[in-house]
C-alpha cells in the first residue's frame, strides 16, 4: 500500500464496496475463514510487531491500562481468529426482510437490509479492533477504512497486511480493507471529511477522540461513548452478590469501557456492604475514592472530589458513595452517567424493575456484572463498538448495525392518479 494520498484509498474502498455488496453469504464466510487461518499462521509476526508497539508505549509512558489494550499474545491472537470465525457463522443480515406490505393499488413493498457501503473507523491503541471491525464490515457486505492510531502502528500494519493477503487468496479484492495509518492526522481528517466515500464513521477511544470525531466530521458518525459505569448496591443486595459483582466489574479487566467506575451504596446497607466490598476491592489492589461516609468505614480511602464522580478511570481505581435512597442513586446516575452501562444489585423486584425502566443508558442490568456489555458476550461474535447514542444503533453494535435498509416496490403497471 504505497499510495501517496489517503483520498486514493478512500476511492479504492468505495470501488471495492461494489464487490463486497455482491458477495453471497457463503462467499463472505469463506473470506473470513481465510482471514482466521491467516491470523493464526502469522501469529509470531503479529506478536513480534506488537512487542515493538508495547515497548514504545511503555517508553512513552502511556500507562498500564493502554498497554493492556495494546498488548497481543498468542492467546489474544487465537481469540481474534475465533472471533472472526464466530462472525462468519452468524446469520448474514444482508437481504433480511425488515417489513413490508401491499399498497391499496396492489404494489408490493418490502423493506430489506443492505450494506452501508464503506465503513470508517478511528480508534486508539486497540489492535483487536482492526480485526473485529474488518470482519464485521466484510460479513455485512461493506468495505472498511481503518485509522488505528500511532500507538498500535506496527501491529495494525501487519494485521491489515495479513487480512488483505487472505482476502486475495480467497478471491476478494484486498482493496475492501484499507488503512490510512501511515498518513497520520491527515488520514484521520480524510475519514472525517470523506463525504461521498465514507458512508458511516465509528470512533472508539478516549472521550477527547470521540468528541473530536463527532464535532469535526462531515460524514455520518455513530457515536460510541466513554464508560462512566455505575453499580448500585441496594438495601437488599446479598453480601456475596454485591462483593463478587463489584470486584468482577472492576478487576477482571479495568482498562475497558464496561468496567465499573462508581459504586453507589444504599445507606441502610452501607454498614454491612461498604467494609465488605471495599476490603475485597483493596485486596485486589484497587484504590477507593470515597465520600466521607465511606472514609469513616474503611481505611486507606482517598477523599473523593467532584471530579471523581465523572471520571472514567480505566485503571484499578473506583469511586464509592453512600446514597440515602434509590431515588438518590438514580439522580446521581442521571447527572454523571455517560449512558453506557449501569447495574443494580437487589432482591427487591420492584426496585429492580424501576431501575430497568428509569435508567436511560444503552445497557441496564440487574444482579450481574457490567463486564457483560460486550458484542462477543451478547452473541455478536465481535463488536464495532458500544453506541451511546439513540439513533440507528445503541449498545454493542454487531452485524445489523452495519446495515441500512432500502425499499423494494413490485408493481404491475400501476400509475399514481
Amino acid at each position: 500500500m504505497t499510495d501517496q494520498t489517503p483520498q486514493v484509498r478512500l476511492e479504492r474502498a468505495k470501488e471495492a464496496s461494489r464487490s463486497t455488496a455482491a458477495l453471497t453469504s457463503d462467499d463472505k464466510a469463506r473470506v473470513l475463514e481465510s482471514i482466521a487461518l491467516a491470523l493464526l499462521e502469522a501469529a509470531p509476526r503479529i506478536i513480534e510487531a506488537n512487542g515493538r508497539d508495547v515497548a514504545r508505549g511503555r517508553e512513552a509512558g502511556i500507562g498500564e491500562s493502554l498497554v493492556d489494550r495494546l498488548r497481543l499474545d498468542h492467546k489474544r491472537v487465537e481469540a481474534l481468529a475465533t472471533a472472526v470465525r464466530e462472525v462468519a457463522a452468524l446469520p448474514d443480515p444482508v437481504g433480511a426482510v425488515v417489513g413490508g406490505h401491499r399498497m391499496p393499488n396492489g404494489v408490493a413493498l418490502t423493506q430489506v437490509r443492505v450494506p452501508f457501503g464503506v465503513v470508517g473507523a478511528i480508534y486508539e491503541a486497540r489492535p483487536n479492533v482492526t480485526v473485529d471491525i474488518a470482519a464485521l464490515a466484510l460479513r455485512s457486505g461493506n468495505a472498511v477504512v481503518l485509522r488505528g492510531g500511532s500507538a498500535a502502528r506496527e501491529s495494525n500494519t501487519v494485521l491489515v497486511d495479513v487480512m488483505r493477503g487472505a482476502m486475495e487468496t480467497a478471491g476478494l479484492t484486498p482493496e475492501a480493507v484499507q488503512t490510512v495509518d501511515d498518513f497520520g492526522r491527515d488520514g484521520a481528517k480524510a475519514l472525517m471529511h470523506g463525504r461521498g466515500f465514507i458512508d458511516v464513521l465509528v470512533p472508539r477511544g478516549s472521550a477527547g477522540l470521540i468528541e473530536t470525531v463527532v464535532t469535526e466530521s462531515t460524514v455520518p458518525v455513530i457515536e460510541t461513548g466513554a464508560g462512566n459505569v455505575h453499580i448500585v448496591l441496594d438495601e437488599t443486595a446479598p453480601d456475596d452478590w454485591a462483593r463478587d459483582i463489584v470486584v468482577n466489574a472492576k478487576v477482571q479487566r479495568p482498562s475497558v469501557c464496561n468496567a465499573v467506575e462508581t459504586v453507589l451504596v444504599h445507606r441502610q446497607a452501607a454498614p454491612r456492604l461498604v467494609p465488605l466490598v471495599a476490603s475485597a476491592l483493596q485486596s485486589e489492589g484497587v484504590a477507593i475514592h470515597g465520600d466521607d461516609t465511606v472514609a469513616g468505614m474503611v481505611t486507606q480511602v482517598i477523599p473523593a472530589t467532584e471530579d471523581d464522580w465523572s471520571t472514567e478511570y480505566l485503571s484499578l481505581d473506583v469511586a464509592m458513595k453512600v446514597v440515602d435512597s434509590l431515588d438518590d442513586a438514580l439522580d446521581h446516575i442521571r447527572r454523571y452517567s455517560t449512558g453506557h452501562t449501569e447495574s443494580i444489585v437487589t432482591t427487591d423486584t420492584r426496585n429492580a424493575e424501576r431501575f430497568l425502566a428509569e435508567v436511560d443508558s444503552a445497557v441496564v442490568m440487574v444482579n450481574t456484572s457490567t463486564r457483560f456489555t460486550d458484542g462477543a458476550e451478547f452473541g455478536f461474535g465481535a463488536e464495532v463498538g458500544i453506541s451511546t447514542q439513540k439513533l440507528h444503533a445503541r449498545g454493542p453494535m454487531g452485524l445489523p448495525e452495519l446495515t441500512s435498509t432500502k425499499w423494494l416496490a413490485r408493481g404491475a403497471g400501476q400509475t399514481r392518479a
